[in-house]
């Protein structure tokens, strides 16, 4: 098995290198051949310099990628998929919530399905009240109106085919809806639970209100673009 990877961070100085040793540790007794891709995102802490001296004594394959200037999380993805050597990415959050040792639940399920993707549904959420409570309501009207089977879509921590995720069109909030695309293109997907961790360093990127406005935009453009993948494919 096969695997890359991508972590898209930015301001983590604090995190990252905790993350990784997680990372390894999770994996370091498995036969798999894997890379780790780092995409930051312009950070203007010391991210960048911790990934390097870490990169330095750890023979761990990291591949560091820097933005020139902030293009937000899904860019960041996309950046790093397409720089990955393997088909099969795996998605992971550079704060620390995601918990290190689910990637091999996730890749153990992946390898033995015909999935084309396998999400990660965070139990026990360790948010905010007010951010689980708009979160629940925004997952059940996005599950409602593009029926993707999914409710946890916010989960960064997903295994899917490299090849697949390509086809997609690039737009900033991509990352939210990849249950939404992998169904509506005709994929087969499925979903489990996996753990989520209180945030030890740093702050949460997203505000509350600001995310509420850009997904009903998003919703709706998903949803049109679904519809007509749809409508292309009945009429081949």
């Amino acid at each position: 098995m096969q695997f890359s990877i991508v972590i898209p961070i930015y301001n983590e100085q604090d995190n990252i290198t905790i993350l990784l040793d997680e990372i390894i540790n999770s994996l370091k007794d498995q036969k798999f051949s894997y890379e780790v891709i780092i995409v930051d995102d312009a950070s203007n802490d010391k991210s960048v310099s911790k990934i390097n001296d870490y990169k330095k004594n750890n023979k761990i394959s990291i591949n560091l990628i820097l933005n020139k200037k902030n293009l937000g999380q899904s860019f960041s993805t996309i950046s790093g998929i397409k720089a990955s050597k393997y088909s099969t990415i795996i998605t992971i959050d550079g704060d620390g919530q995601n918990n290190p040792s689910d990637i091999l639940k996730l890749i153990n399920t992946f390898k033995k399905s015909n999935l084309s993707l396998l999400g990660g549904i965070r139990y026990k959420r360790k948010d905010s009240l007010l951010k689980k409570i708009s979160s629940k309501i925004a997952n059940n009207i996005r599950k409602k109106i593009l029926n993707d089977d999914c409710d946890d879509t916010g989960c960064s921590l997903k295994v899917f085919n490299k090849e697949i995720f390509l086809q997609f069109p690039e737009f900033d909030g991509l990352h939210r809806f990849l249950p939404a695309f992998f169904k509506g293109y005709g994929y087969k997907t499925n979903f489990v639970e996996v753990d989520h961790r209180q945030r030890i360093f740093g702050n949460s990127k997203y505000g509350t209100i600001l995310r509420l406005f850009k997904g009903i935009i998003d919703l709706i453009k998903v949803y049109f673009i679904i519809k007509k993948v749809k409508k292309n494919k009945q009429n081949k």
